[in-house]
């Protein structure tokens, strides 16, 4: 059984009100709207999110790998979110070898991954060279004080601030951003303070 640790979200040990499950949850509905064909849920976590959009997607998607680089973590969410389109493999989000070990995706999906790396640029590159073309990615992030500043997580290397947030995509064809606070998903409104934002990006 995993360990809750306040950061990895392990809905058998949450409650069901519990603010971060519903949240993450949230995000994963909103995600599912996106997905289709072959799909990647990166960082996948415990893979209670990997298996939810197989179920809502499962008329729309043909296969869906969940990674994560704890092989505990996925040895729990294979056992415990096992499903006929998932397949749970332990592999680092920032090896320069991930896209020819997993190959190209319609959909990819990674919450909550960027704050937690060193390595953001090769992040990044895995992510677009693992699109095909016209594909979508889905990616969310917190917001904190910005690049290279303590951010008060001792889970994340530091928290981006929105402009830096918004300028991680320019090769994308168009891109389009979402915020989220509470369980809400909205483009953005003039004068709300968002804790996290959500980018939907066409290749």
């Amino acid at each position: 059984m995993l360990e809750y640790t306040g950061e990895r979200v392990i809905p058998d040990l949450m409650k069901p009100a519990n603010a971060l499950l519903l949240e993450h949850l949230a995000r994963y509905q909103f995600s599912s709207y996106h997905i289709r064909g072959r799909v990647l849920d990166l960082a996948c976590g415990s893979g209670y999110g990997s298996q939810m959009l197989a179920k809502y997607g499962k008329k729309r998607i043909d296969e869906l790998i969940a990674v994560d680089v704890d092989p505990v973590t996925i040895d729990y969410a294979h056992k415990r979110y096992n499903h006929p389109l998932v397949d749970y493999r332990c592999e680092d989000a920032t090896d320069p070898l991930l896209p020819q070990k997993l190959g190209m995706f319609d959909a990819i999906i990674s919450f909550e991954t960027l704050e937690h790396l060193e390595d953001e640029r090769q992040f990044l590159s895995n992510l677009y060279n693992m699109l095909k073309p016209g594909g979508t990615l889905v990616l969310s992030t917190p917001f904190g004080k910005g690049r290279g500043k303590p951010c008060g997580s001792p889970f994340h290397v530091h928290q981006l601030t929105i402009d830096e947030f918004n300028g991680l995509f320019p090769e994308y064809k168009e891109v389009k951003m979402y915020y989220q606070k509470g369980v809400l998903i909205e483009p953005p409104y003039p004068g709300v303070k968002y804790p996290l934002g959500i980018a939907v990006c066409t290749k």
